[in-house]
């Protein structure tokens, strides 16, 4: 087994405690809220506010949806089949980057064949009348509410996994029960020997489930009017872009720091089973009862700009992948890309070369790939206008998420490569927004 480091907490103790604790303990009473306010208090957090003001704790625990039997069976029939997919389509073995402890994982790259036959099955069971999404969103609190506690019974499972059958060596204690169930024991859990545990939850069920809802509040909006608002079409369509672009780019995904570096916890898995469904789809849960009208010209301003920067997000990640596979041989904007020769030491004392980009997309800012990703949220939600605050909340969260996920990223990779980091900070000096930050 690997110990965690203390070194792997980027920020103070008081504020990695406070943090933890609060996300803990806040975060699944906020998605009840949100939903709450979203569905029933018009969007208004001011309603929501005054309900509660006027209500007291009973008020809230009155309108906290109970679990439910129906919320239950969409959830294991839609969690089944997602899993049976990740098993059983045919797919490329890629080979994810060599683990701290020296493994390098195993994995079927089969997400655009899963993410092809769930909407194209979700559509054609509402087409023929076998199923109607409406009845998903109709019972979206009790869908949230067993996810909230249905997911933490799952981590729960992991904590006790990660201390009693890891599935490799990259797992570990760091001796606080409160850390290792928020930041998870194992880096790479499997049950058996194929199916991966965070491919699953992160992709299979959380970003899935971000498509799977947009096309629901899309289909809830036509059947309720008989039509869909123009800002329907652009929030769902750049939200399905996005998606597709990540089912696409799927094994690259397998690179980043979500499956490479941060541990199947709390903070990892139960985040995407319940913040992603719940969270990011919320511009368009808030569309569905707040139809927009745009106008041709504004609709088509705001597509295409949501998707040059769904497109300049991507490109960022194909440059970087592609300068990893060709050893940094490959062309970069039409030159030799500008790099620097990095070597570093894993936990089990063997010596290993990595390359670091310097030019191109990643030459502008250590992490330039985070302005598009934030931009692209904007485009998404503005279709909302601004009548209320609550739909950009997605924006303000996914923004104070990336900044924080990069200064983990430059500490963990200062760590890493010492020497190396420091001359790559010297040649790109802007950790995410050229010439600002």
């Amino acid at each position: 087994m690997v110990e965690s480091k203390n070194s792997d907490t980027v920020h103070s103790p008081i504020v990695t405690y406070a943090s933890m604790l609060s996300l803990l303990t806040l975060c699944p009473p906020f998605v009840i809220l949100l939903w709450y306010t979203m569905t029933v208090a018009d969007g208004s957090v001011f309603n929501t506010f005054e309900y509660l003001n006027n209500n007291g704790l009973q008020g809230f625990l009155n309108l906290w949806p109970k679990p439910t039997l129906l919320a239950c069976k969409i959830i294991a029939v839609y969690a089944a089949f997602e899993a049976a997919l990740q098993l059983l389509l045919p797919g490329p073995t890629v080979y994810g980057p060599i683990s701290p402890a020296g493994n390098r994982p195993v994995y079927k790259a089969n997400g655009v064949a899963a993410y092809l036959v769930t909407l194209l099955t979700y559509v054609a069971l509402w087409w023929f009348g076998i199923f109607n999404p409406t009845i998903v969103y109709d019972h979206l609190g009790e869908i949230y509410s067993t996810l909230i506690f249905g997911s933490l019974i799952f981590c729960i499972f992991l904590y006790i996994k990660g201390h009693l059958a890891p599935s490799s060596t990259d797992s570990g204690s760091s001796g606080n029960i409160i850390i290792d169930f928020y930041w998870g024991m194992e880096l790479y859990p499997r049950i058996g020997k194929y199916f991966d545990i965070k491919v699953f939850t992160n992709c299979r069920f959380g970003m899935m489930s971000w498509a799977v809802l947009a096309l629901t509040y899309c289909i809830k909006q036509y059947e309720e009017n008989g039509k869909v608002a123009d800002s329907m079409l652009v929030n769902t369509t750049l939200m399905l872009v996005y998606v597709t672009k990540f089912f696409w780019w799927e094994a690259g995904y397998w690179n980043t720091m979500d499956i490479a570096h941060d541990r199947a916890g709390f903070y990892i898995c139960w985040g995407c089973l319940v913040w992603v469904p719940s969270i990011y789809t919320s511009p368009g849960m808030y569309l569905v009862n707040h139809p927009v009208n745009l106008g041709t010209q504004l609709a088509l301003f705001i597509l295409v700009a949501g998707i040059l920067c769904i497109y300049i997000n991507y490109d960022c990640d194909r440059q970087r992948q592609e300068f990893r596979r060709t050893n940094g041989k490959g062309l970069v904007w039409g030159k030799a890309p500008s790099k620097i020769e990095a070597s570093y030491t894993t936990t089990s004392g063997e010596t290993k070369r990595s390359l670091l980009l310097t030019s191109g997309w990643w030459g502008l800012a250590r992490h330039f790939h985070y302005v598009p990703e934030i931009l692209a949220a904007f485009f998404w939600t503005v279709p909302a206008l601004f009548n209320h605050f609550l739909p950009y909340f997605y924006v303000i969260f996914l923004t104070i998420l990336l900044f924080d996920r990069a200064k983990r990223d430059d500490d963990r990779c200062r760590t890493k490569y010492g020497k190396y980091w420091k001359l790559y900070c010297d040649r790109v000096p802007y950790r995410i927004i050229p010439g600002i930050y």
